[in-house]
């Protein structure tokens, strides 16, 4: 099945924690679908972007537990994936967020 790469990369998520990788290591933070693998992350950054990517770790999130009143429920599941790229290119569109 052909994804579009919108569908794939849902939003980028800036921390303190995704700025620290930035800077250190060049890597960028996302939160992508729980089906999309480690290809379709690198092919979906590199069309949207304009950049190459050199490596993808990708993370499975478990939704927290959540209490409103007395009913009981959880937070949905969520995959975040940390994209590095090739050593001296960046995305613009990070650069004005900070």
């Amino acid at each position: 099945m052909n994804k579009n790469p919108r569908q794939i990369i849902i939003h980028p998520i800036i921390t303190e924690k995704g700025t620290h990788i930035q800077e250190a290591a060049g890597g960028y933070l996302f939160k992508v679908r729980l089906d999309a693998n480690k290809i379709e992350i690198r092919n979906a950054i590199q069309e949207i972007f304009q950049v190459h990517v050199r490596k993808v770790n990708t993370i499975n999130c478990k939704g927290k537990p959540k209490n409103l009143g007395r009913y009981q429920g959880r937070r949905s599941d969520w995959k975040k994936a940390i994209v590095y790229l090739v050593k001296g290119e960046s995305i613009s569109e990070f650069e004005v967020m900070q």
